[in-house]
């Protein structure tokens, strides 16, 4: 990539990577801190932490579309806007209910395509697979950081504090994106049956498929895996990050030789959906101490970095150029709303059948992605 085309990549991410971080940061904690809002069962805990989800993907196609419009700048501004209000309707909530609001409200700031598609306009083609891996990992890497960080700022400064952490956050994105060139794409066209058929090819279903299933067994995820930290007393809640710091770690050397070891996209795809699903039957089957957490927890980690950083290069390398911003946001949508339904049916799941169960509501999940990724063709990947 050339400097401008590096510069505005970190640009990007930074943005990208500030927002993941506020939407992601309750993730560790939250389960075991919801006690302290008023009307809590385990579904609204579930409804809590993929509220956000619902209306991200309710949203990222219009965001998208309008960006293609009207410039990609004013959409991101509007979206961070949204996204600081809902942040503090959370930090001020009382009730569970206050708090599934005020999620919903952050969720319906939906930039996630606006932003892959201006990414896309101001990198060249030939250059754009390794910018999309690029904000794919920074991504990854905030959702590191808000699981070291979550437990901290929760511990001191508790659910409230951490919400308002988080508006200070959208803060700081905002003036990022103050630096942006503000451009709008010089093709235009309607929001027609037509073109969404040209965004609901065999290939890009596929891969908005695979993101759906990713985030929704994430979120489904960790509704469990805070509670069984604490409750097979492996570590204090404020304690969290002394296990996910190395993990983390691991996890991502554990990716990087993934992606090097095996060169054929495909394989490194099929090989990470395993591994994914792997992970998620030993936490259903195994016995948690520390050890066989940290094993678990390390290789569900380097499955999840390394789809993370693969998916938005290939659905970039998939969708037409003129429809991109449209096709990121039928992309976003499908992880977005995997989010919510992992989000609602892993608290419904827990509230009615036990929290191990979710861990084999998530493994059935990851087997049938992996049968459905299986068609992918090797010759287009």
């Amino acid at each position: 990539m050339t400097k401008l085309e590096r510069g505005f990549a970190l640009k990007i991410s930074l943005i990208m990577a500030t927002r993941m971080l506020g939407l992601f940061m309750i993730f560790p904690i939250f389960s075991v801190y919801a006690n302290h809002y008023e009307s809590v069962t385990p579904f609204y805990i579930g409804l809590a932490i993929g509220a956000y989800g619902l209306t991200q993907a309710f949203f990222q196609i219009p965001f998208g579309y309008l960006s293609d419009k009207y410039g990609r700048k004013p959409l991101l501004i509007f979206g961070l806007i949204i996204f600081f209000i809902g942040s503090v309707v959370a930090a001020n909530a009382t009730d569970i209910y206050q708090v599934v609001a005020g999620r919903a409200l952050q969720g319906a700031g939906a930039i996630s395509a606006v932003l892959m598609a201006f990414l896309a306009d101001y990198v060249s083609e030939d250059e754009r697979p390794k910018a999309n891996a690029f904000v794919g990992v920074q991504i990854g890497m905030a959702f590191m950081l808000a699981l070291l960080l979550g437990p901290i700022i929760g511990h001191q400064f508790g659910i409230s504090g951490m919400f308002w952490i988080i508006a200070g956050l959208s803060i700081v994105a905002l003036v990022v994106v103050t630096t942006l060139p503000h451009a709008k794409p010089i093709k235009q066209y309607k929001l027609s049956i037509d073109n969404f058929k040209k965004i609901l090819t065999t290939d890009l279903l596929r891969l908005d498929f695979s993101i759906f299933a990713l985030h929704l067994i994430l979120t489904s995820s960790f509704i469990a895996i805070p509670i069984f930290l604490v409750d097979n007393n492996i570590l204090s809640i404020q304690d969290n990050w002394k296990i996910y710091l190395p993990v983390i770690v691991i996890s991502f050397l554990g990716m990087i030789i993934v992606a090097t070891k095996f060169q054929k996209t495909k394989t490194v795809f099929l090989l990470s959906i395993f591994i994914l699903a792997f992970s998620q039957i030993l936490f259903y089957k195994s016995a948690l101490n520390y050890t066989t957490f940290f094993v678990i927890l390390t290789l569900f980690f380097v499955a999840f970095n390394a789809l993370e950083a693969l998916l938005p290069s290939l659905i970039a390398k998939t969708a037409s150029s003129d429809k991109r911003g449209l096709a990121m946001g039928f992309y976003s949508s499908s992880q977005f709303f995997g989010a919510f339904v992992g989000g609602v049916i892993g608290g419904w799941i827990y509230n009615n059948f036990g929290l191990n169960s979710v861990f084999l509501f998530t493994t059935f999940t990851a087997i049938i992605w992996w049968l459905i990724a299986l068609s992918m063709r090797t010759e287009k990947y």
